[in-house]
């Protein structure tokens, strides 16, 4: 394989480390804790690694007791280095032969072998040059639990690995479920030695070699082939040796080995975050959250205030002076609110109820109601986080809606234009009904004292001053009906004009609090799903 092609291998790999990485951590706080110690345990045995030397492959023999595995380490690697015995555990420690040593011993203290050999020429393994460490390993199924920890260690770390069987225990369940099975994945990077043919009848070895090829399939290792070997007779050996060659050779071990490491990863990470896809903040849920908000936060009764001080305001500069006094003794129910207090805002706070446990309620369900449609479509775990993201500033909320409702400017000390027009006029027609009174009253007690009347002016038969007590009176009458009418239509206006300001206060208190942090979630969400699929 090219040198370009290598590079292109190993960027293609420090991506999806990369995306692995950074999936792990927008999991975390929301994924099993455990899983994600797994993915960062394949991340650092990954950056270990690929920091060591890429100048030599790493094949590791894992067998059961008895499978032969020594005995056929020794005889690929042509030594006898491996020590071979009936008697079980014989392989206690791992034991490593190295070729090509040179920038090997970090590798090998990574790998935490401390038995050591230089191998030798050996015809088909070492022809194409290239650094090869052969590692024989304890068994995986020891009764010595340090040694079957030193086999599993060792699985996780080896770029290649070799599972040797022999005819008597090939088909056990526990060898292929808690040791085959798991590295399914790594197929790339596996060889499975059938050993021990020579204690076969030659019509025996195909259908035993078909039944494990069967076995494997299920195993999700369809793809890889069985060699037959003996390590007694030296058959297939030498095509073991040329297998193992063509590896070392194509330099891609290592990195074919990582990459299943962090698709099995990727898949963990999958299998515990769940499939969804998250539905967001769409515009009717944000609506439908305003408004449950509102409705929490009394703003439909701020409104009635606005409108009901607007027209008592209306009344007070506007209508009949002989009965406008009366309007002062009703209470001001913006006042009452607390919404015309003059002063910053942001040291305003209103009168209204505070949230007890019925408006709790309604802030609660408004935002449940919310964060379930934000997060519908969403695998569970994330499901979860984006609804806690919707409850996180639960406590804050109460007072801050307040606060937006006593900072919002509803225009309450705002005067209409026509107010002083029809006071102007209104204190005019009484003046001109005073007036009246006051020439009829002159009149009346200049008869009353037999004194000289003088001649009242007439305007069609009807005395002035009459006329201008029935003018005065019936002026400020139609003045006060017409101001009913226009501070109805404006108190609408007003009340609107409030409504709009409250829900904008409401509604960024709901980005603020509600919406932010959820959309925040449902973004990370995605940069989860984009980083899992990069990794795969």
């Amino acid at each position: 394989m090219s040198r370009h092609r290598n590079a292109r291998t190993e960027s293609a790999l420090a991506g999806r480390l990369a995306a692995l990485n950074e999936a792990r951590e927008l999991g975390e706080g929301r994924l099993d804790d455990a899983v994600l110690q797994r993915v960062y345990d394949v991340l650092e045995r990954a950056s270990s690694r690929r920091s060591l030397s890429a100048e030599h492959t790493v094949v590791g023999f894992f067998g059961a007791t008895g499978s032969g595995k020594s005995s056929l380490f020794n005889a690929v690697a042509a030594t006898d280095a491996a020590r071979v015995a009936v008697r079980r555990p014989t392989t206690s420690e791992a034991l490593a032969m190295v070729w090509q040593p040179d920038g090997s011993a970090p590798l090998l203290d990574w790998l935490e072998v401390s038995e050591r050999r230089g191998g030798g020429p050996v015809p088909g393994l070492t022809d194409g040059g290239g650094g090869l460490v052969l590692l024989d390993l304890p068994d995986f199924d020891s009764v010595h639990r340090g040694h079957r920890e030193t086999a599993e260690r060792l699985a996780g770390q080896v770029d290649v690995l070799v599972w040797v069987v022999d005819p008597q225990k090939y088909a056990d369940a526990a060898i292929h479920n808690d040791f085959i099975r798991p590295f399914s994945a790594h197929a790339a990077v596996t060889l499975v030695v059938l050993n021990q043919v020579d204690r076969l009848a030659l019509s025996e070895v195909k259908p035993v070699v078909a039944s494990l090829s069967s076995i494997l399939d299920r195993d999700g290792l369809g793809k890889v082939s069985v060699l037959g070997v003996s390590a007694v007779t030296g058959e297939g050996v030498d095509r073991l040796r040329r297998e193992v060659a063509a590896v070392v050779k194509a330099k891609q071990a290592q990195s074919a080995r990582l990459a299943a490491d962090v698709a099995v990863a990727a898949g963990h990470l999958e299998e515990a975050a769940g499939a969804g896809v998250a539905a967001g903040v769409r515009q009717q849920d944000r609506t439908a959250l305003a408004a449950g908000l509102a409705d929490a936060a009394h703003v439909d009764t701020v409104v009635s205030a606005v409108r009901t001080s607007y027209r008592l305001e209306a009344v007070r500069r506007t209508g009949w002076p002989v009965t406008r006094w009366m309007s002062r003794f009703r209470k001001d129910p913006l006042r009452r609110l607390g919404l015309r207090r003059e002063g910053p805002a942001e040291v305003n706070r209103t009168s209204l109820p505070p949230a007890g446990a019925a408006g709790q309620a309604r802030l609660d369900s408004a935002v449940r109601d919310f964060a379930d449609a934000a997060s519908d479509g969403a695998a569970g775990p994330w499901r979860a986080s984006i609804r806690a993201a919707a409850r996180s500033n639960r406590e804050a909320l109460p007072d801050a809606l307040d606060q937006a409702v006593a900072s919002a400017d509803l225009k309450a000390t705002k005067r209409a234009w026509w107010w002083p027009v029809f006071s102007v006029v209104q204190w005019l027609a009484l003046l001109v009904a005073v007036g009246g009174l006051v020439w009829l009253g002159v009149l009346a007690a200049l008869g009353y004292f037999q004194l000289p009347v003088p001649q009242v002016p007439r305007e069609q038969g009807w005395p002035l001053p009459t006329l201008m007590v029935a003018a005065g009176v019936v002026a400020g009458i139609l003045l006060a009906v017409t101001s009913k009418f226009l501070s109805a239509a404006g108190a609408r206006g007003r009340a609107a004009f409030a409504r709009r300001r409250l829900r904008g206060g409401i509604a960024d208190v709901a980005q603020s609090l509600v919406v932010g942090p959820v959309e925040a979630e449902t973004a990370r969400y995605a940069r989860f799903q984009e980083a899992l699929n990069a990794a795969r």
